[in-house]
């Protein structure tokens, strides 16, 4: 019996480096393609910013890479009435919907057989809620991987400056820009 063909896993990423470590942890697993969906980044420039990373990355690492259409528009009303909902709340577990929907709309259309996302590396979200979204997008494709183990983060920040990877210093959207700045105005408020 010959062996099963390695699975086609499409990669949601939301930036270069935290797609950095994700990629190469998942390489081992199948065949990998980035899909850049993530009508949540504001402004349209940062958006742009981003993608420019993720392009860098997909030369470095010789994998394909799918850029989905910004509409950062959808994703407003997407998540319309959760403007005023704190970091990590039930707007942002919305915001992983939006993008993981799109992403599993691609992976059907296009015979991807299994989905997951670079989102799970970041300190400041939690899995379990990615989790949740991922399921609730895709169903049973969706691999619950938590790119924070094994060291994940930790790499993916050795990666991007051995990959000269843009770092944002926010999450996306205009809400988590707001926070940043004012955090930065009022230090340790």
């Amino acid at each position: 019996m010959p062996p099963s063909p390695a699975p086609r896993i499409l990669l949601h990423i939301c930036c270069g480096p935290c797609g950095s470590a994700a990629l190469e942890r998942l390489c081992r697993q199948g065949e990998v393609t980035l899909f850049f969906s993530n009508g949540n980044l504001f402004p349209e420039a940062e958006y742009e910013r981003r993608l420019g990373a993720v392009r860098t990355l997909a030369a470095v690492c010789g994998i394909r890479l799918v850029a989905d259409r910004y509409d950062h528009g959808a994703w407003r009303d997407w998540v319309a009435g959760l403007e005023h909902e704190p970091e990590r709340g039930k707007r942002c577990r919305r915001c992983f919907e939006f993008s993981l929907r799109r992403a599993a709309a691609y992976a059907t259309a296009h015979g991807f057989t299994a989905l997951t996302t670079t989102l799970t590396i970041s300190p400041h979200k939690d899995s379990q809620t990615i989790f949740a979204a991922g399921r609730a997008a895709t169903g049973e494709r969706f691999l619950d991987i938590d790119f924070k183990q094994e060291d994940g983060f930790r790499r993916s920040l050795e990666l991007s400056r051995q990959y000269g990877l843009y770092r944002q210093d926010y999450c996306g959207c205009e809400f988590s820009l707001a926070e940043r700045d004012r955090r930065r105005r009022h230090p340790g408020a």
